[in-house]
């Protein structure tokens, strides 16, 4: 995706409809330039296009959020595609920057990806690496897979290394969740031991949820980007986990 394409792509997402003709006019190419852009983004499942306007997609889903703040978060995800060796085999959460994680490893064809997405399994349905997607109740809403039977399945393959995306943490409650489900799926991940890696935009610190994902020590590393505040980056520290910070370029 080129940078013209993120920036319509984030438009059309802000603005919820955008003509064909007005994307022409605000990038300052032709108008079959902006549908062969359209074409492209949703092939790729990123906007849905009708009569002479592109839309975002429908759901207030991974898909969707995946597109918020995407350049960022695209700049998080080629950070930690970066901490993957080749050969190597890797547990990638849900959420919307995993998602993004998903897709660049997916261009490797050494890597072995394990995930209880539905959605990251789709979206790798035609990429060079081999992927594991574990079964249980289908959670509709995540298009995860939750439940007793994917903690036994989480119990019987191995990994390196786990993507993990978070809903809020606070120092006091350390990592948190907001949906139960996927709380304890993310528990029976860590209690495996891997390195178990945060990857997430900066707005979820300074937020509280529910669910402990945790305890905090069975977290290693954290990936996010430059908007972390000085405090949070400090208690991060303080936890004992390593703090990358990942600038993707975007200013205010």
């Amino acid at each position: 995706m080129n940078s013209r394409q993120q920036i319509i792509l984030q438009t059309v997402i802000d603005k919820g409809q955008m003509s064909v003709t007005d994307l022409a006019r605000m990038t300052g190419v032709s108008e079959v330039t902006i549908r062969q852009d359209l074409n492209m983004l949703e092939k790729q499942n990123y906007l849905r296009r009708t009569h002479g306007f592109a839309v975002p997609l429908d759901s207030d889903d991974v898909e969707t959020r995946m597109m918020s703040n995407y350049t960022v978060k695209r700049a998080l995800a080629d950070f930690a595609a970066s901490l993957v060796s080749p050969g190597e085999t890797v547990f990638i959460e849900n959420g919307s920057s995993n998602a993004l994680l998903a897709r660049k490893l997916g261009e490797q064809r050494d890597i072995t990806i394990i995930t209880v997405s539905s959605y990251i399994a789709h979206l790798l349905k035609e990429s060079q690496c081999d992927v594991i997607l574990l079964g249980g109740i289908y959670q509709k809403k995540s298009e995860s897979m939750v439940g007793p039977l994917t903690r036994q399945y989480i119990q019987q393959v191995h990994f390196s290394k786990a993507f993990i995306g978070i809903d809020g943490w606070q120092p006091e409650t350390g990592f948190t969740g907001r949906d139960m489900m996927r709380t304890d799926v993310v528990n029976a991940v860590l209690e495996k031991g891997s390195e178990a890696i945060v990857l997430t935009d900066s707005s979820k610190f300074g937020v509280m949820h529910p669910y402990t994902l945790g305890p905090v020590e069975r977290f290693q590393r954290v990936i996010t980007d430059e908007k972390l505040s000085s405090e949070a980056h400090q208690q991060l520290l303080q936890a004992g986990l390593i703090v990358d910070i990942v600038k993707s370029g975007i200013t205010d």
